[in-house]
């Protein structure tokens, strides 16, 4: 295989095709080449009057090594394709042998969860899925409801149910994780395959948007069923039973029992109760530095023109950003899940508490950006905040928990927004240039009254040497909501290199364990988990 990257098109150039540019580069006939597929596009925006789509491409011809033998190009490099083990026929694979009396349980269906069912549903483990959500079709309308005023389902919501939290984002798939394996190239194939855009698998920038994962992850469930696979939804698992530091048993919510000795505990971020009980039956964690802040919403033209150029063609649809600073405290300061042409939502999971998210359709044509920019605080931040004798590997839970009781009381159970400058001023807003663009009722309110002093005044100085990056991006009017308190697990649930935690057959697992940050990352971390149950045990009869 050859890859050929810095591929570069102009954006109006409707007659320059990449099969062109492949003969160019490599100096070939149009016959020679037997296949091609784009690995990675960008936008090249350095030349706003001519901005152009850069390209990676990977490329089979006939005699490929004298191709190659005979290119001096320093763009043209031979690659071998990373393919994961379990990809396609696995028919005979390798696999434990120690017997299964029971079918594996895992807790939770966000990507973790769902793509370790998944593999081991493949393979012939026929796992159990529990989710204390609802299935999709039924939490979509919890979620609407509770976004036009109704009261909140603390078990179904955009945190909890199936898909996971990132159901109600963007579906964003950047990852920073180093992939030797091909599990991310599974991972979005397997997307893909489920209903997703092929646009996903080489966008330097990817998202499936909020409405098409609805199809993704519910095709996925189909299929996991098909595979002797099962979903049990309303089932919240209430407690873990061991037996000789090794899980025996678990009770859910309604009293009823499942006898098991593999479960995977892929509970997600927001599971704070189930924390809580596996910390009570002795599982092994620790804490871990986490970021907190507000979501900021700007017209989305302002950053298109800002990233593009006044006269970018629309084409491009919305532009995105990533911004990073350091206030003068040494605490980092970024944004975070940005979402093009999206909506700031009400994501609340407990009651009398409030979060925020964002989120964009696939189309993102809200006519409005927002992304989160949260600040860094670590266990000397939080650990004040704490109660009586709360274990100091819990105590950002009760930090995350008083930030949310001030939002839910500075709104008054709506979304409390406020102006930039009246942020920095401490006034309550009483109008803007725009309104603010969300899903649930929001509020003019004391959003800096919210935070810790020191939190408030890195958000500022951060937000203001952002807008030295994007000008006009700390304009007066840039609205900001609060409070993004859901950017990833404050703990970590400890696991030796079995994936296991100290207590037998519970295997901690993605974002809510602490060894993941975003879709990718915890479906890559749900198959590392599913392997290392593969390797032991033989496929259940």
């Amino acid at each position: 295989m050859i890859r050929i990257s810095q591929i570069k098109i102009p954006v109006e150039d409707e007659k320059t095709k990449i099969e062109d540019k492949i003969c160019d580069a490599l100096r070939i006939a149009p016959e020679k080449i037997i296949s091609w597929e784009i690995t990675r596009r960008s936008i090249e925006a350095r030349r706003r009057e001519r901005l152009s789509y850069v390209y990676s491409v990977d490329v089979k011809v006939k005699n490929e090594a004298a191709v190659i033998r005979k290119n001096k190009n320093k763009n043209v490099s031979a690659v071998k394709k990373i393919k994961y083990k379990f990809e396609g026929d696995i028919i005979g694979f390798d696999h434990g042998n120690e017997e299964l009396s029971e079918r594996p349980v895992v807790i939770g269906s966000g990507p973790a969860g769902l793509f370790a069912a998944y593999l081991l549903a493949k393979c012939g483990y026929r796992p159990i899925v529990l989710e204390r959500g609802e299935r999709l079709e039924d939490r979509k309308k919890s979620v609407e409801a509770f976004w036009e005023g109704k009261k909140l389902n603390t078990e179904s919501n955009v945190q909890f149910g199936e898909g996971g939290a990132g159901t109600f984002s963007d579906g964003k798939l950047n990852t920073g994780v180093n992939d030797q394996e091909g599990r991310i190239s599974f991972v979005l194939d397997t997307f893909v395959g489920y209903g997703a855009s092929n646009e996903i698998k080489y966008d330097s920038k990817p998202h499936v948007g909020t409405d098409v994962l609805f199809e993704v992850v519910r095709n996925m469930r189909n299929d996991i069923i098909m595979m002797g696979g099962e979903f049990r939804f309303n089932s919240c698992v209430k407690d873990i039973i061991s037996d000789s530091g090794a899980v025996n048993k678990i009770i859910l919510g309604d009293g009823s029992v499942i006898n098991t000795r593999i479960v995977i505990a892929a509970i997600g971020h927001s599971a704070r109760d189930t924390v809580f009980m596996l910390h009570d039956r002795g599982v092994k964690m620790q804490p871990k530095s986490f970021a907190v802040g507000v979501r900021i919403q700007h017209p989305q033209k302002l950053i298109n023109d800002m990233q593009w150029g006044e006269n970018a063609p629309k084409k491009l649809g919305a532009a995105s950003y990533k911004l990073t600073a350091k206030s003068s405290d040494n605490r980092g300061v970024y944004s975070f899940c940005m979402c093009p042409g999206g909506y700031v939502v009400n994501a609340s999971s407990e009651e009398s508490r409030l979060a925020v998210n964002g989120m964009s359709y696939s189309g993102r044509n809200s006519g409005f950006a927002n992304s989160a920019i949260i600040v860094t605080v670590d266990p000397d931040d939080y650990n004040k905040y704490s109660e009586g004798d709360v274990p100091e590997e819990l105590s950002a839970i009760i930090f995350h928990r008083k930030l949310e009781e001030r939002a839910y009381k500075a709104g008054n159970g709506k979304i409390p927004v406020q102006r930039f400058k009246d942020f920095c001023d401490s006034k309550i807003s009483s109008d803007n240039s725009f309104e603010p663009c969300t899903k649930g009722g929001w509020v003019y309110a004391d959003v800096r009254g919210i935070f810790p002093a020191f939190l408030a005044e890195d958000l500022i100085e951060g937000i203001k040497n952002m807008g030295r990056k994007i000008r006009g991006f700390d304009m007066e009017d840039a609205l900001l909501m609060g409070v993004e308190s859901r950017t990833s697990s404050p703990v970590r649930i400890n696991r030796d290199e079995t994936c296991q935690s100290n207590i037998k057959g519970l295997y901690p697992c993605g974002e809510g364990a602490g060894f993941a940050g975003g879709i990718v990352s915890a479906a890559v971390d749900g198959l590392k988990v599913a392997e290392k149950i593969i390797e032991q045990y033989a496929p259940f009869k």
